[in-house]
């Protein structure tokens, strides 16, 4: 009961940065409650990349694991949130090695994407409307739609669109430049409208817009 009082102090002061610091003073039990906030959204991002539910769930667990061995290299440069999701996205990515090889689009080299001009921009598939994401089929197509990109093009498109992180977040997560962002996710917004576009279409078919 004390360490709870405790931790809803350090929240009510603090937030984050006073549990993690507790963690490393030895309050290792704290660590729960410094990623349950996350626990979902590690667990679809996982589940997004390496599409398999078995798989996920060590991919998360094992990202959480990962994360409490190595707090003491957080910084705080970037958030927690941010950071944890770099990590679930390197056991991910080992995740996919183990299970299969998925060859990288040899069009994707930095040299080459940095001389690419990009298309009037598209639509971003957030401004869907919110009523036609509560619907299950809907959010079912998106999340097929995710699950069929190229994982080049998967691993942007979840950190911009779905986890909403900068662009020099993404760039400092997959080691790229800003230029392959831009043209990676530019791509993956391309081929989740040509997948999604029926669809959407047969919803409002006299909407003449497109979500990308």
């Amino acid at each position: 009961m004390a360490d709870l009082t405790r931790l809803t102090e350090v929240r009510d002061k603090s937030g984050e940065a006073d549990i993690i610091a507790c963690i490393r003073a030895g309050s290792t039990h704290m660590f729960h409650h410094l990623i349950r906030p996350y626990e979902r959204k590690v667990y679809a991002m996982a589940l997004a990349l390496v599409k398999n539910a078995g798989d996920a769930e060590d991919v998360a667990q094992e990202a959480f694991l990962r994360a409490l061995s190595n707090l003491d290299s957080f910084r705080a440069e970037s958030k927690f949130s941010t950071w944890l999701i770099s990590i679930a996205l390197n056991e991910a990515r080992a995740k996919l090695r183990c299970v299969r090889t998925e060859k990288f689009d040899s069009l994707d080299d930095d040299a080459k994407e940095a001389r690419v001009v990009l298309p009037d921009p598209l639509w971003d598939w957030r401004e869907v409307p919110s009523e036609m994401l509560e619907r299950l089929e809907v959010r079912q197509w998106i999340e097929d739609a995710v699950s069929e990109l190229p994982v080049i093009y998967r691993e942007v498109f979840l950190l911009r669109d779905v986890e909403e992180l900068s662009i020099s977040e993404t760039c400092r997560i997959l080691g790229i430049s800003v230029a392959s962002v831009k043209v990676r996710l530019h791509r993956a917004r391309m081929l989740m409208q040509k997948r999604l576009a029926p669809q959407l279409k047969w919803l409002h078919p006299r909407r003449r817009w497109l979500p990308w």
